[in-house]
Parts: structure tokens; C-alpha cells; sequence
């Protein structure tokens, strides 16, 4: 086990935000405390925000400014003093820095000062992101950055292995993979609700074709709505439910009233949205993760999705899901076809769906996630060029 660990954790999202690292952390770091650890938290006050919640690590509020396109979120300016004071009084065993915006570089000049252990994390394609947003010449500025940024860490933890040997391919060093859970008590088929398909208008027969996440330009929507018309030709009754807020989402109701928008959803409402449908449509091209691909499974949704991110390691061609080459529109299109014109395929891949998650439970993720803290203890600053990834998964 090895004595209890002092992790000071610098992020600039966190609960209640919802979205998929501050969601994953919060998990994270419950999984730290559980285990006896201490955790001190930095993080930017959140908007509307008096002071940190019940139940929170002992937390320090900095200042942020909001982050275009991403209503509700902010990143935190540098406190490279305030790191410096702080872990001067209270050396902390280990700093994680789960984002790399000012903050979190600003933590980790400061610990490389103080020779404390690093570990960084890399949780969003923000390089990828700049082209959907009208910043497309800054992307090879931003990946520069990302790189150099987690260089200066000892270890880079990154939640696939397909994304790890990107990265190592980018130039990355010291990537150790730690994959993420998914609580199967909350996402499970078992919460499908009747009532709330009828608050749908649809039959016990009619197709519901699902998609979770974020409304916004980098989840190739265009796709997801070509996708739901080709299942249109095929089952005329189908409807698209749309869980999820955004910058697109006032023009999609717009555009689409016949679309279902449920908004954002937490909890149990969120598991009944999953179960309620029936089948799982995931087109984005920007993703490190997924966490919504974990969640559909577990909630009995066969996924259709590109061969990239937590659907590449997940998903079993025509077994729980059905995958498509990145970038290959045609073939997503058809995968989602396959899957509706069979319904018996459709049937046992929705069974399937929730047995090939069962094993993904967060206790051993936070075990994994705890064995890399403790190796990043014991060597260098710096990774070596070239070393190899360490895979760090439920067995």
C-alpha cells in the first residue's frame, strides 16, 4: 500500500462543471481521499460561486476569465507565487496538473523549481479545437505548446492507449496510460423509464437514436444529423434525442424542432436519457476519451463511432457497437445503417454492450492512477527521450 500521499492537484475545471475532466477528476479524487490520501486542491472560483462546496478537498480559489465558446467555464490566470508559498509551507509529495492552461503551467515552473515530482495530464485536443472555432493557423502554435508543456513533467497520463502512441509519435515523453471508469450502478440498462419515452411521443417500437455531449462546432454534427436522416429512410418513426448544451444548440433547435432536446441532465436523469433509447451515435472527431462512449455501453446502447479514442479500445466491430475508419463519413453512415436494418443485431449488441464494460470499475482506475503517483515519486524530473508506455489498465 506505501504511506498515504500529499497530491496537490492543479486544475481549472471541476464539479459541479459538466464535462468530461471535471467529471473524471472529481471521481479521481474521491478515489484519493477514500484511500487516505490528502489532497489540496487550486483551482479558478467558479462562476456565481461563495466558496467551495461540502465534501471538497481543502481548495484554494484563484482568479480566471472566461473561456471563449465554453459558457460557464473559466481558465486561471498564472499564481506561480502563490504555488511557491504555499508548497514551500506545505511540500506536497507529488503535484498534478491536470490542464495545461496558465495555471497549470504556472505549477509546474513552480514545483520544477522546488524539485517536486510532476505529473501532468492530457485530457483535450485544445490543438484540434482551434480549427472548428476560426483559429485553424494557431493549431501548430498550440500543439507546440502542449508538448513542451508536458515535457517539463515527469509523466504525462493520458487516458488511451491509441492516444498515448500519438502523442509519443508527437514527440511526448514519460506517457503512462490510466483509463477511466464508469459507475454501472447509475449507467445500466435497468433505469430505462416508459414515462419518459412517452414524454417523447414514441412507442415501445419506435427507434431512439441518442447522442450526449457538448452542442458545438468540434463534435461533427453535420454528421450526427446525416447520419439520423439515413435511419429516417429506413425507419420513418425514429427519433434523435439530443442531451447536451452548447454554442449550436440554439441553432440546431431552430433548424431541427423535430429533434428532441433535453439539455443538460445529472444523475439518475442522465442514466434514464441513456437507457430510455435505443441506439448510440458518437461522429466526434476531437475527442482523448469519451466518457459518454463508457456510459451508453453500460446503459445497454450499442455505439456507433470512429475507430479513435475509448470507442477504439471498447468497442467490438458488430459485437456491442459498430466502428468507422476516422474521417470515413460513408462508413459511419452504413455502420449506423447495419445496425438499425438488423434488428437482432441491433438486439444482441445491445446486450453485450453493458458485459464488455462490467469490468471497467472505478476502484481499480484509482489503484492504477495511485501506482503512477508513486513511480513519478521516484524518478527523474524529467522523462527520457523515447521511453516506453507504461499501460496502467484493469485487468
Amino acid at each position: 500500500m506505501g504511506a498515504p500521499l500529499h497530491v496537490a492537484v492543479v486544475t481549472e475545471t471541476w464539479p459541479p462543471e459538466v464535462n468530461g475532466v471535471a467529471m473524471t477528476l472529481g471521481r479521481m479524487v474521491q478515489g484519493l481521499l477514500a484511500r487516505g490520501h490528502r489532497v489540496s486542491l487550486t483551482r479558478p472560483r467558479q462562476i456565481g460561486e461563495a466558496a467551495p462546496t461540502a465534501g471538497s478537498p481543502a481548495t484554494t480559489l484563484v482568479r480566471g476569465l472566461p473561456i471563449p465558446g465554453y459558457a460557464g467555464l473559466r481558465f486561471g490566470l498564472p499564481a506561480p507565487r502563490l504555488f511557491r508559498r504555499q508548497w514551500r509551507a506545505d511540500r506536497p509529495d507529488v503535484v498534478q496538473v491536470v490542464t495545461e492552461g496558465p495555471l497549470g503551467a504556472s505549477a509546474i515552473a513552480a514545483a520544477r523549481e522546488l524539485d517536486i515530482p510532476v505529473v501532468s495530464e492530457f485530457h483535450t485536443n485544445f490543438h484540434a479545437y482551434s480549427r472548428h472555432y476560426g483559429f485553424g493557423w494557431l493549431e501548430g502554435i498550440v500543439a507546440t505548446h502542449l508538448r513542451r508543456l508536458h515535457n517539463r513533467s515527469a509523466m504525462t497520463l493520458v487516458p488511451s492507449h491509441q492516444l498515448g502512441t500519438d502523442l509519443m509519435r508527437r514527440g511526448y515523453r514519460g506517457i503512462r496510460v490510466v483509463a477511466r471508469g464508469v459507475d454501472t450502478a447509475l449507467f445500466n440498462p435497468a433505469r430505462r423509464n416508459p414515462t419518459l419515452r412517452k414524454a417523447w411521443n414514441v412507442g415501445d417500437d419506435d427507434l431512439v437514436v441518442a447522442h450526449v455531449g457538448r452542442l458545438a462546432p468540434e463534435k461533427n454534427l453535420p454528421l450526427l444529423l446525416a447520419t439520423f436522416a439515413a435511419i429516417r429512410g429506413y425507419a420513418p418513426s425514429a427519433r434523435l434525442l439530443l442531451v447536451g448544451d452548447g454554442p449550436s444548440r440554439r441553432q440546431l433547435e431552430k433548424r431541427h424542432p423535430e429533434h428532441i432536446f433535453a439539455g443538460m441532465r445529472h444523475g439518475e436523469d442522465l442514466a434514464a436519457h441513456y437507457a430510455s433509447a435505443d441506439l448510440f451515435l458518437f461522429p466526434s472527431m476531437t475527442e482523448t476519451y469519451g466518457n459518454v462512449t463508457l456510459e451508453a455501453l453500460a446503459s445497454g446502447l450499442p455505439v456507433v463511432a470512429y475507430r479513435m479514442a475509448a470507442a477504439a479500445e471498447l468497442i467490438r466491430h458488430d459485437d456491442n457497437g459498430m466502428l468507422a475508419d476516422p474521417g470515413a463519413s460513408d462508413q459511419f453512415v452504413r455502420a449506423a445503417l447495419d445496425l438499425v436494418t438488423r434488428p437482432g443485431v441491433r438486439q444482441r449488441a445491445a446486450e453485450a454492450a453493458p458485459r464488455s464494460v462490467a469490468a471497467l470499475d472505478w476502484e481499480r482506475i484509482h489503484d492504477r492512477l495511485v501506482d503512477a503517483l508513486r513511480e513519478a515519486i521516484g524518478r527523474p524530473a524529467l522523462p527520457a527521450a523515447n521511453e516506453p508506455t507504461y499501460r496502467f489498465l484493469p485487468d
